[in-house]
């Protein structure tokens, strides 16, 4: 498994950083990274995490498109504000599916650490789809999500993976502060 860690914590480190320049061939490899660790969360029984990579494929497809074509007239998509409303409807989702889906984690398989791997699974497809729509705030629930990611695979002894999401800490903050500097250059010149 440490050879197939590896491929996808290299394809999944360049795919982020893609992501901070906004360069749209960070979902092909994206892809290719999340179908990896299918194998390998099925390996150490993370099956929350399992099925999260299965929609962040359905993800991936989708933001490809919305980045190209999402925009004002099938243009490219620009770098946005959430609304409140949907941040209301998003911690509704977060809370609600974190407590069905641990739950049965918890019922009916033998899931190593359910909730939390619930949360962090329910957490990361909510900033998936706001990083698809190019919403900034992907950027702050990302750094949420990699601290936890950090802690439940180091207690895991995926080490490779808990790198993976110290880097991906550092992608987020670097994310965030470009993906800023657009927003603001967007604003300035409206």
């Amino acid at each position: 498994m440490n050879l197939a860690e590896a491929l996808a914590v290299v394809l999944g480190l360049i795919s982020v950083y893609l992501m901070t320049r906004q360069e749209v061939w960070c979902y092909p490899l994206g892809i290719v990274s999340v179908f990896i660790y299918i194998f390998i969360f099925l390996e150490v029984k993370l099956y929350a995490d399992m099925a999260l990579q299965v929609f962040f494929i359905v993800l991936q497809a989708y933001g490809w498109y919305e980045w190209l074509y999402g925009g004002e007239q099938k243009s490219e998509l620009k770098v946005s504000r959430i609304s409140r409303r949907i941040i209301i409807i998003s911690i509704v989702f977060v809370v609600f599916a974190t407590a069905i889906v641990g739950y049965a984690l918890h019922q009916f398989t033998d899931a190593a650490l359910p909730y939390v791997d619930s949360f962090l699974a329910v957490l990361s497809m909510t900033a998936q789809w706001y990083i698809a729509r190019k919403y900034i705030e992907n950027w702050h629930l990302w750094v949420v999500v990699n601290i936890g990611s950090i802690a439940m695979y180091t207690f895991k002894e995926l080490y490779f993976t808990a790198f993976l999401y110290a880097v991906y800490l550092g992608l987020a903050i670097v994310g965030y502060r470009e993906w800023k500097k657009e927003l603001s250059a967007e604003y300035v010149s409206v």
